[in-house]
């Protein structure tokens, strides 16, 4: 797969670095010459210029690219990349660096994004997920407005748990799409019996995120909340 990275920060380095260890090929483009010394990137093509320029663009033959991800620290030459990449070349799928959250709203297909990554949002929600087990986390936004990847660490005390993944009524807008168990990848099968401490990863629209909601978090039959158990013993 050839990919195009517009900046060669340490986002962008970091990406191409682990997209260079599975083998793609692998173009970085960034106006300052410096970068590749520092890099310590080795297999990466480079070209230096202005990623906003269509001149640098043609340079990068961007029409033949497979992926462009527009990943510096500037959402405006973010945003202006992936519409380039999309109007004037035609480039089947780009990523969209969100460097500030107020500017999320604009990273949509309008714009050119079909991925926007929010990486506060997305720091935000590892913290999250790390300390709020039981909650539905958003960890990624799929075209801005539409869809969404979630997580959910299940809980000791949850009515899923001894459910298998085919007999749950999960919205219909949401797809169980991985299980990680004791570190461990899973591909979902129906079959899939749900154990306490699971972490459940869907692809969900955002319409469906409450009603996803409302069923990870159904309480266990005779545990209604306010029943006053917890004083009793």
């Amino acid at each position: 797969m050839k990919v195009v990275i517009a900046g060669a920060g340490s986002v962008g380095s970091s990406i191409a670095r682990e997209l260079l260890s599975n083998n793609h090929d692998i173009l970085l483009i960034d106006q300052k010459p410096e970068v590749i010394g520092r890099s310590g990137l080795k297999g990466a093509r480079w070209l230096i210029g202005d990623a906003c320029e269509i001149t640098t663009l043609r340079d990068a033959k961007l029409e033949e690219a497979d992926v462009v991800v527009s990943a510096t620290g500037d959402d405006k030459v973010n945003l202006v990349v992936s519409l380039l990449a999309k109007s004037e070349f035609g480039v089947g799928r780009t990523v969209g660096r969100v460097n500030n959250p107020k500017n999320d709203w604009m990273f949509d297909d309008s714009w050119g994004v079909d991925v926007a990554v929010n990486t506060p949002r997305l720091m935000t929600a590892l913290v999250e997920e790390a300390v709020e087990v039981g909650d539905l986390v958003r960890l990624l936004t799929l075209q801005t407005g539409v869809a969404s990847i979630v997580e959910f660490t299940v809980p000791h005390d949850s009515a899923l748990i001894g459910s298998t993944l085919g007999t749950v009524d999960w919205p219909q807008d949401a797809t169980v799409v991985a299980i990680l168990r004791d570190d461990a990848p899973i591909t979902p099968s129906a079959d899939d019996v749900i154990e306490a401490n699971d972490e459940l990863f869907f692809v969900t629209t955002i319409a469906a995120e409450q009603e996803l909601r409302s069923v990870l978090l159904a309480r266990p039959a005779g545990a209604a909340a306010g029943d006053g158990s917890a004083d009793r013993a």
